[in-house]
C-alpha cells in the first residue's frame, strides 16, 4: 500500500514518491488511486507531445535529442515509453532508459518505461495516470512515446496536445503512412535519417498524402531530422510550437481537452463495471462460468450480458 502523504510528496517535486506512486499506478491499486485523486487538481500544466510511427524509425533517439533541446530551454522533461510485452513471457522490453542513459543524473529528467500488457493502441492502461503524476510532480513537457504498433497508435491522439509522427525514406511502400493508419493524426511529419537517398522522394509522398486529408483538417508541417547528430531537431521544437500556437488559438487544444477527459473516463467506467461485474458473478462461478456457458451454446451471449447488467442494477439499487 502507498504511504501517508504520498501524493503531497509528489506535488513537492519528491522523484522516489513519484517513483513509488508509479509503481502501485501500474499495478492499478486501491491506494494509487486515492493518491491520484489528490494530484488531479495540480494536474494541466504539462505540455503532452506524443511520438508515434513505424519501428525502425528513430523515436527513441528523436525523443532523447528533445529532452536535451527542451532542457538547453530550462524545462523541466518527463518521458514515458511505452514497450512492447512479450506474448509469449509476459516480459517487457524496456530498453528505452538504456537509450537514454545521458540524461539519468539530470534531476529535470524523469524517464518511466511500461509495458503495453496487451493493451491496443500502442499505449499501457496506466500511461495517463503516469502523465498525471509527472505533471503534478512540475514537469514541463511529458513526451509519450508508443510502440509503433500501427493502425491501434491513434490513441496516442486522445492523450497528447501534440502528436509527432516519425517517418524514413525508404521504407520500401510510398503509401506505408497511409497504411499503417497514423498519417491522419499527425500534427507534425517528421522525416528522420534524412541523410539517406529517397528523402526528398519521401517528402514528396507526404506532402501528396496530405492533400488527401479532409479540407478542415488542421495544416502539418513536415520537418526533416537526423536525430544521430542532432540535425533538425531545433525546427521540430520549433514546429511543435508554431502548432501549439494554432492549435491554441483555433480551440483545438480545448477541444482535445475534453477528449481526452472523455477517453479517460470510459476507459476507468469499462475497468470498474468490468471489476462490478466480475464481483456480482462471484456466487455463480465467476465470469470463466457464465463464459464457460456461452462457449458450449448453453447460453448466447447477449442474454448472458444482460443477465450481468440485471445483476449490477440490483445492486447498485440495493441498500447501502
Amino acid at each position: 500500500m502507498a504511504e501517508a502523504g504520498l501524493a503531497a510528496r509528489v506535488l513537492a517535486g519528491e522523484v522516489r514518491a513519484a517513483a513509488r506512486l508509479m509503481r502501485e499506478v501500474d499495478d492499478h491499486t486501491a491506494a494509487a488511486e486515492h493518491e491520484l485523486r489528490q494530484l488531479y487538481p495540480h494536474t494541466g500544466r504539462a505540455r503532452i507531445i506524443g511520438i508515434t510511427g513505424n519501428p525502425g524509425a528513430g523515436k527513441s533517439t528523436v525523443v532523447d535529442q528533445l529532452i536535451e533541446r527542451y532542457r538547453a530551454a530550462g524545462k523541466k522533461v518527463g518521458v514515458v515509453c511505452i514497450d512492447p510485452t512479450s506474448p509469449f513471457s509476459g516480459g517487457a522490453i524496456l530498453g528505452d532508459r538504456i537509450r537514454m542513459q545521458r540524461h539519468a543524473t539530470d534531476p529535470g529528467v524523469f524517464i518511466r518505461s511500461l509495458a503495453t500488457r496487451g493493451h491496443l493502441g500502442g499505449l499501457s492502461r496506466s500511461t495517463s495516470d503516469i502523465v498525471a503524476v509527472l505533471d503534478a510532480m512540475g514537469m514541463d513537457v511529458v513526451i509519450v512515446e508508443t510502440v509503433g504498433v500501427g493502425q491501434d497508435e491513434v490513441e496516442v491522439v486522445s492523450l497528447s496536445h501534440t502528436a509527432v509522427v516519425v517517418t524514413v525514406p525508404g521504407m520500401g511502400d510510398d503509401i506505408q503512412a497511409i497504411k499503417a493508419g497514423i498519417l491522419e493524426i499527425a500534427d507534425v511529419l517528421v522525416i528522420n535519417k534524412a541523410d539517406r537517398e529517397g528523402a526528398d522522394r519521401a517528402e514528396r509522398d507526404l506532402i501528396a498524402m496530405l492533400h488527401l486529408r479532409s479540407m478542415d483538417a488542421p495544416e502539418v508541417e513536415i520537418i526533416r531530422t537526423v536525430a544521430s547528430s542532432g540535425g533538425g531537431i531545433p525546427e521540430l521544437v520549433a514546429a511543435i510550437a508554431r502548432f501549439e500556437a494554432r492549435a491554441t488559438a483555433a480551440r483545438v487544444l480545448e477541444a482535445r481537452g475534453r477528449a481526452r477527459a472523455r477517453a479517460q473516463l470510459v476507459e476507468l467506467m469499462t475497468a470498474k463495471l468490468l471489476e462490478a461485474a466480475e464481483a456480482a458473478l462471484a456466487g455463480q462461478g465467476g465470469l470463466d462460468a457464465l463464459a464457460a456457458r456461452v462457449a458450449q451454446r448453453t447460453q448466447d451471449p447477449y442474454g448472458a450480458a444482460d443477465e450481468v447488467v440485471r445483476a449490477l442494477l440490483a445492486r447498485g439499487s440495493g441498500p447501502a
